[in-house]
């Protein structure tokens, strides 16, 4: 494939080391020392995101933080500011958003940007980068790393490739020279597990995954991990990350770095996305009916399930019942899930405000409590406000406020076009 005013031209931006960064950047007395947010030293939990003066070390997301703290003493401990990190993401998405015909982001600190046909327009699209990745540091005090690519799944890679601050592109023509430069185990996607068995079968460069058939990469490791590894190495989007639907829609997401099957974990992380999802919804003066729950299990297989209801959602409680409900329901309890999301879709603009129903009276004053907590969080830039119901889930067991991602990244899912 030749480059031509056609191609697509796709953009993967990524803040680095979002949540330490806005903590240095909130105190700048941080910058230069090893930022370790998550879990307590002392207490059960793990890393949720980390410098890379902690990354010096050894330090990662996911990590216990009793090795955290084996490792790097002297990190600066502190724990997650899930309110001040979604404030903060709003505002630099609406910058990247205002930027961009096309527009979806995909998690807290990552989102894709289509500029298609743009470049007599607006530019080549290595200035455009330069132009964003320039406000976003005077603007935020903070770096963005952008991948530029034909597609999201090779824009995604390109972004982590020359981490922190980066610029990279792959044009047409050069995705398998891209990717035959990097490691199996670099490809976004391929868990410890895959990375194993690949290994295992000496297939140890993505050139010598590609000399297998579709149908052998299916024998060896099933229908949705062969499919996936097959477009995978060809730089084609395995569609790891599928187009948002017309309508609008809010939502969250975590792909662990182990594959996780402990329903009371999975529980936790299902409660922090429904925080999340809300305080959004509340932040952009949004309603929404439809409750949307996506699985991805261990071996690719994406399970995806709904429920509309017959009201707004009112509250994050409201949401994380709907979530548990249908998670109850699609997922057997045993087959390891390797991703887990939560969002609500047909998202349109107005206050959750319904009529007199019944039931609106006890999810409705949770609402308006989340609605004050915002408000407070919006007017007084550094107070932190979390429910003592978070609270209490990031000292027992964080993993769930931080995913730990091929390679080595965090980030929650969101709004998308």
């Amino acid at each position: 494939m030749t480059e031509t005013e056609s191609s697509p031209v796709i953009f993967h931006a990524d803040l680095d080391a979002f949540f330490a960064s806005v903590e240095q950047s909130d105190r700048p007395e941080l910058r230069g020392k090893p930022v370790i947010v998550g879990a307590r030293p002392g207490r059960r939990g793990v890393v949720s995101a980390c410098s890379y003066e902690a990354r010096a070390f050894g330090v990662r997301s996911a990590l216990p933080i009793s090795q955290a703290v084996r490792l790097c003493p002297q990190g600066v401990f502190l724990p997650v500011r899930m309110e001040r990190y979604i404030e903060v993401s709003n505002r630099i998405m609406r910058v990247l958003e205002q930027a961009a015909p096309e527009f979806c982001q995909i998690s807290i600190d990552e989102a894709f940007m289509d500029f298609s046909g743009t470049a007599r327009l607006l530019g080549e699209p290595g200035e455009i980068a330069s132009l964003l990745k320039r406000r976003i540091r005077d603007d935020f005090g903070l770096t963005i790393s952008v991948g530029i690519a034909p597609n999201r799944y090779l824009a995604k890679m390109a972004s982590q490739f020359r981490k922190p601050d980066g610029l990279f592109r792959v044009r047409p023509g050069e995705e398998e020279a891209f990717l035959d430069g990097l490691l199996p185990a670099d490809l976004w996607g391929v868990g410890k597990k895959t990375a194993a068995r690949l290994a295992e079968l000496n297939l140890t460069t993505v050139a010598s995954i590609r000399t297998l058939s579709a149908g052998m990469l299916s024998t060896l490791f099933g229908k949705a991990g062969g499919s996936f590894l097959h477009h995978a190495v060809r730089g084609i989007d395995p569609g790891i990350f599928t187009a948002e639907t017309k309508s609008r829609s809010l939502s969250s997401e975590t792909t662990f770095e182990s594959d996780r099957r402990d329903a009371a974990g999975l529980k936790k992380v299902l409660l922090r996305l429904a925080h999340e999802v809300m305080f959004r919804l509340l932040y952009e003066g949004l309603r929404a009916k439809t409750v949307v729950l996506k699985i991805r299990l261990e071996n690719f297989e994406t399970v995806q399930a709904q429920e509309t209801r017959r009201h707004w959602v009112l509250s994050a409680e409201e949401l994380y019942a709907a979530a548990v409900a249908l998670l109850e329901k699609k997922w057997n309890w045993k087959t390891p899930i390797r991703l887990l999301g939560l969002g609500l879709s047909n998202v349109t603009a107005g206050k959750t405000h319904t009529q007199g129903e019944l039931f609106e009276e006890q999810d409705g004053r949770k609402q308006k409590l989340e609605a004050a907590v915002l408000k407070i969080r919006r007017k007084y830039d550094k107070v932190n406000l979390t429910k003592a119901r978070l609270l209490e889930q990031e000292k027992e067991d964080p993993s769930g406020s931080r995913e730990a991602r091929k390679p080595g990244k965090e980030g929650e899912k969101r709004r998308g076009h």
